[in-house]
């Protein structure tokens, strides 16, 4: 459990510092009350994860030596696919991401009466930054986790993860996001996934 744990907080906690969906909660939490911000975002983030870990605990029921490949497999090819995407990075990235979490704001701002109750702004962050983790690469990652692993102790790193990444944005996240680095985080990424990887093939040995 500790180690399923260890392995959703890290994971979790660097691919989503930087990610569509922090950048989402730093704009959200420019304009609105903090405190409701980080209820939204980390409420939809909570409820993906546990998504996702049943998503990877229904892969379970296959045969363990199939889920054990495939977990080997998904981590490798992710590190390697995250070190190829940072090394073609440039600084214009960060400014790519940011643009498309501000797109998302204001579409739903604009379909949203301007006079927003506490309820209406939750739901505006829930609801943005459920779209946007959708098919990502930490949902992805929580699947994969979540069937070779102890179910629990994914659900609880992955949501501390998430909490501490949305809590950071919604605080300090315009200042932060200037001087985050998508293409070093990525480079992060993608070790910890390569790692995890080769864990995974050394425990089935």
């Amino acid at each position: 459990m500790l180690t399923a744990f260890t392995a959703g907080l890290l994971l979790i906690t660097v691919s989503e510092l930087g990610d569509k969906t922090f950048f989402i909660a730093v704009i959200l939490a420019m304009h609105h009350s903090r405190r409701l911000v980080f209820i939204g975002v980390t409420a939809a983030l909570a409820a993906m994860t546990i998504l996702s870990v049943l998503f990877g605990q229904a892969a379970s029921l296959l045969p363990k030596v199939y889920i054990h490949y495939a977990e080997i497999v998904l981590f490798l090819a992710f590190g390697i696919k995250l070190l190829y995407d940072a090394s073609k990075m440039s600084a214009a990235c960060d400014t790519e991401v940011m643009e498309e979490a501000e797109a998302a704001v204001k579409k739903a701002d604009l379909e949203l009466p301007k006079q927003k109750t506490s309820l209406a702004i939750i739901i505006e962050a829930f609801v943005l930054t459920f779209m946007a983790e959708w098919g990502d690469r930490t949902q992805i990652a929580t699947i994969a986790l979540a069937a070779g692993n102890n179910p629990i102790g994914v659900t609880i790193g992955a949501i501390l993860g998430h909490a501490i990444c949305a809590a950071i944005a919604v605080i300090g996240g315009k200042m932060i996001a200037g001087r985050i680095s998508e293409r070093q985080l990525t480079l992060i990424g993608g070790c910890l996934f390569l790692v995890f990887g080769v864990l995974a093939a050394i425990e089935g040995v």
